[in-house]
């Protein structure tokens, strides 16, 4: 587990009094805004791109696609309806640095985009992007025709060697560690000379719901692509090499991002509703209206948008998490002030993630009182009486938002960097205190 950081700012998380009641507008989805930066960056025209999530992740996205020639234009709409930022791609250009922070789709989807640049482009980050692996991506860009420099670690940092395109074609890897090795090879792949095939060999593919979000959205901008799911053989993808359309895309709120705020209902048995939550989605969020009811809650998707309420009882879960292991830190919150116990499986990829997620969900919530054990691929919670202390975030936003789902319920819970959150969910502080009506 990554070492804890020398934060010494500590934030009280506020004590629920009694049930919450709220309304709690979620600000964008991260993983839609880096995609769509993506693709509009290597369309044909110029696209929009409305309501998107400034955070610090999307404006890392953002300053590297700049850095590499991207226009982007932040304003409002053509129609003055709101925030929205017009993407001009122009002729991908190096020499260019890229500062990938701690993001995880910026270290994975850019890379490939670096090789179609015409020049070097450097990568580096936070000393915890070291440690995440990127050798999924680095040796298939090395078999699609690429030249990159990472002195045989396969992490950061590196640099891409861009020559202003690249062949493509087939390519096998072990996505097992990140679906983002997957997703980064879809999104440029219409700009390869001969398109990509993309062939999954490893072990159990984690957080399908974000590939079938790239494979959507390619297929918005005329991408044309072959999945499992169209008929295709298993574990394997094909993108045809073509032209992007410039789009006018809006962004979903962040469904992951609203699982505190729908936690706060279940834990103080109260009611929040989140605006716009879509119909339809291919966010791992959405799951949540079905592992929040299983756990004592109920909801309704509404024209006001989704009224999610709890029952004032909280029940343990048996769940597999695989597909949407980034909903773990809070269901693990949820979990530790249950009725019953809960076994959280199939997130040992976790333990790459921002910083080793189970080990540090174990430690931080057995130091306040719990009964967290790990197992093989996931948490076994047993719930106890809980005590106030400081929860460790590791610089990590989920463990940040699971510290102040634990704070509703446990007086005296103080969260360590909760600025931390800044990278998916901006001002999460204010919309915490907000909804408590603080």
């Amino acid at each position: 587990m990554t070492e804890i950081p020398a934060h010494t700012s500590l934030w009280p998380a506020p004590h629920a009094s009694g049930p919450v009641f709220a309304t709690v507008h979620v600000p964008g989805s991260k993983s839609v805004t880096n995609r769509a930066l993506v693709l509009a960056a290597l369309a044909a025209e110029p696209g929009w791109l409305r309501r998107p999530l400034r955070s610090r992740d999307t404006l890392l996205m953002a300053a590297a696609l700049r850095a590499m020639g991207v226009g982007i234009e932040e304003g409002v709409g053509p129609d003055g309806s709101g925030e929205a930022w017009r993407v001009i791609p122009s002729g991908l250009r190096g020499p260019a640095t890229v500062d990938v922070g701690n993001a995880g789709t910026v270290m994975r989807f850019l890379p490939p985009v670096a090789a179609l640049a015409d020049g070097s482009v450097r990568f580096d980050g936070d000393p915890r992007s070291y440690e995440r692996p990127l050798n999924g991506v680095i040796d298939a860009l090395r078999v699609l025709g690429a030249r990159i420099d990472d002195d045989s670690r396969g992490s950061l940092p590196m640099t891409v060697h861009g020559t202003g395109a690249l062949d493509g074609g087939r390519v096998e890897i072990d996505a097992s560690s990140s679906s983002q090795f997957v997703s980064a090879l879809l999104l440029s792949a219409p700009r390869f000379n001969q398109g990509v095939e993309v062939r999954h060999v490893g072990g159990p593919l984690p957080s399908m719901p974000h590939i079938r979000m790239t494979v959507d959205m390619l297929r918005t901008v005329g991408a044309q692509v072959d999945t499992p799911e169209s008929g295709g053989e298993p574990n394997v993808w094909r993108v045809t090499s073509g032209a992007l359309l410039g789009r006018d895309l809006t962004v979903e709120p962040d469904l992951s991002n609203a699982q505190p705020f729908l936690a706060a209902a279940l834990v103080t048995g109260g009611k929040v509703t989140v605006p716009d939550w879509p119909e339809r989605t291919t966010q791992p969020g959405d799951r949540l209206r079905e592992i929040f009811t299983l756990m004592g809650g109920s909801c309704e998707l509404t024209g006001q948008g989704l009224e999610f309420t709890g029952s004032g009882a909280i029940h343990g879960i048996d769940v597999d998490l695989s597909e949407v292991g980034e909903l773990t830190p809070g269901i693990a919150a949820v979990a530790a002030l249950a009725d019953s116990p809960s076994t959280l499986r199939g997130v040992a990829h976790l333990r790459l993630h921002e910083t080793d997620r189970l080990a540090a969900l174990t430690k931080e919530i057995n130091e306040l009182g719990g009964d967290v054990t790990e197992t093989a691929d996931g948490l076994h919670i047993r719930p106890r009486r809980l005590h106030g202390g400081i929860f460790h975030t590791y610089d990590d936003h989920r463990m940040a938002t699971a510290g102040a789902i634990i704070g509703l319920a446990v007086p005296g819970v103080e969260i360590e960097n909760v600025g931390t959150t800044a990278k998916t969910l901006p001002d999460f502080p204010d919309l915490w205190a907000g909804m408590l009506g603080n």
